[in-house]
């Protein structure tokens, strides 16, 4: 059973926060992911001070093309900010135009343009990269995320800066991490970063949902960017409905009757 079900049974307890407090309250993030929450369209300011915008653009082109400049110059200019630690692009999902993957490639080769790599790996140094699962012995976990710092080709190895810990990858060990200019608003569950930046767009209608545009929304600490169309964000924030897991886990916490 989904979580929802334990809630609603009273098998689980639960306590809904609604009161947005004083020094929350001039924050478009925080009122607009209560907005999101309870099934109404974010207040949509165009204001400079504004820490929540909404760039519209309809064609895919378009938005990847916004995206990108949003990331490398406007919103460094804006905050300040370094555009590869401090913003994070989040996406509905890993596939398509706009998706993990082809955003990648193209904010890999805006904010980190060196020469082509003559040793076929899809790293460079300085890039950004997440840890895609668990591995105690490097004491990193599925969803850390550092910088590559150095590439040593004789000992074929690369190493990975995590917060302050230098960690070395043999070769065969990069199918443990991926780039990670853009990743998935699921991936960053638990995560918070300085700026978000979120694509929207009808490609990605399968997985708009209500919970998935707050999830992207609530990452964000100083600004928040949603970029694309206003029709696919409508559907997002309209769509309460989750895809459901039955475990029996429900019923196990009921015990035998």
């Amino acid at each position: 059973m989904v979580l929802h079900d334990l809630i609603e049974s009273g098998v689980m307890p639960v306590v809904r926060l609604k009161e947005i407090f004083r020094q929350a309250a001039q924050s478009r993030i925080i009122t607009n992911a209560h907005r999101i929450n309870e099934g109404h369209m974010p207040e949509l300011s165009e204001s400079p001070e504004s820490d929540f915008f909404f760039v519209e653009r309809e064609e895919p082109e378009a938005i990847q093309f916004t995206l990108v400049q949003m990331v490398r110059e406007r919103i460094p200019r804006k905050l300040g900010c370094n555009p590869v630690n401090d913003v994070q692009v989040l996406c509905p999902m890993n596939r398509g135009t706009l998706g993990v993957r082809t955003l990648n490639g193209l904010l890999q080769n805006a904010l980190n343009p060196v020469r082509p790599d003559k040793f076929g790996w899809q790293f460079r140094l300085r890039d950004k990269v997440m840890q895609t699962e668990n591995d105690s012995d490097k004491d990193v976990f599925n969803g850390d995320i550092g910088v590559v710092t150095a590439m040593d080709t004789d000992q074929r190895e690369i190493v990975i800066r995590f917060d302050r810990r230098q960690v070395r990858y043999d070769y065969h060990e990069l199918d443990e991490v991926a780039p990670a200019y853009a990743a998935t608003i699921h991936k960053s569950q638990g995560s918070e970063f300085p700026v978000v930046a979120i694509p929207v767009a009808m490609q990605h209608y399968m997985m708009l949902q209500r919970n998935l545009i707050y999830t992207g929304v609530t990452r964000g600490k100083q600004l928040v960017v949603l970029i694309g169309q206003k029709k696919a964000l409508g559907l997002a924030v309209r769509n309460n409905q989750t895809r459901r897991r039955y475990s029996g886990l429900l019923q196990r916490l009921k015990g035998p009757n």
